[in-house]
């Protein structure tokens, strides 16, 4: 049994580990590691979750045939160093060649004029990586959706003047300069804040129901955090629920007076509160976060 995939950079003769794996182009290999674990668990016959024998078959042959050789390709260091020498040979040729390549699906089309690619990108690919092998019978299909986003970003990357390999980290300001609006990132290994990360990215696309999911579980898990308070009044604000999101943004402030995210929110809150005796005026979605975390206005 073949998986053939006829979309994205397959059709240059590539093989894109990264949507096989859905993650992203600049993934590190401890993320890539954590992925194919999950998929593995999901696929292998004696944990996977399906029930009809074909299903069954089927998940086995794309562990085996398709995902362990792609995560191969990153675990063997001889043949990672050669896949991204790969990679970067089929970004610079997606640029030279862009006239003549089609991308079919929306979701990439929507990459190429979105206002900040890059977290669009990572919120986008996370979506179709979270139903990408929940179905056996679908997983081609969103692993070529995948490939045709990677080469709308390879396109996008090369028009802001890098390349198609992970860009270093930006150099630290100078104490002397402003200080950025947003904190310093928190550590990687905070699952806590990596779920406030994910919600950043939901909110960039205007995906505030999912977003506040996200919220709500990371503030189970740390009640006193003031950056899950301000931004799940910010995601609330998004859904026009004032009265929802006006304790998380005291709670926030009360936790740290200089909290950004609840700064803004409370902004909001005290330019839509109405002169007394009129009522609220609701404000559509969008234009507010959409600026914040690099989303467009919905139209």
């Amino acid at each position: 049994m073949s998986f053939e995939v006829k979309k994205g950079l397959f059709l240059l003769g590539f093989t894109d580990s990264h949507a096989i794996l859905g993650v992203p182009l600049n993934a590190e290999f401890s993320d890539i590691r954590k992925r194919y674990t999950r998929i593995a668990r999901r696929l292998h016959p004696d944990t996977c979750p399906f029930k009809k024998p074909e299903e069954k078959e089927l998940a086995k042959q794309l562990l085996a045939k398709l995902v362990s050789p792609a995560y191969n390709r990153f675990s063997k260091e001889s043949e990672r160093k050669e896949y991204e020498l790969l990679l970067k040979t089929i970004g610079e040729r997606v640029v030279k060649e862009q006239r003549t390549l089609t991308l079919h699906s929306d979701i990439a089309k929507q990459l190429l004029t979105a206002a900040n690619y890059q977290q669009t990108y990572e919120a986008l690919l996370e979506q179709l990586a979270q139903k990408q092998y929940e179905s056996p019978q679908q997983v081609l299909e969103v692993v070529g959706k995948i490939s045709e986003l990677n080469q709308a970003y390879l396109l996008r990357k090369a028009a802001k003047g890098g390349s198609a390999t992970p860009t270093p980290a930006p150099t630290p300001q100078p104490k002397s300069e402003t200080p950025a609006p947003t904190p310093t990132p928190p550590k990687k290994d905070s699952a806590v804040e990596q779920a406030c990360s994910r919600a950043e990215k939901l909110m960039a696309i205007q995906n505030y129901a999912q977003a506040i999911l996200e919220l709500k579980d990371a503030i189970r898990q740390e009640p006193e955090n003031s950056r899950c308070h301000g931004l799940l009044g910010l995601a609330y604000l998004g859904q026009n629920q004032p009265k929802l999101a006006t304790p998380h943004v005291k709670r926030a402030l009360q936790l740290d007076p200089k909290q950004p995210q609840a700064l803004e929110a409370k902004k909001q809150l005290e330019k839509a509160a109405p002169p007394k005796g009129k009522p609220p005026q609701q404000k559509p979605g969008g234009g507010l976060f959409g600026g914040l975390f690099g989303g467009g206005k919905k139209k």
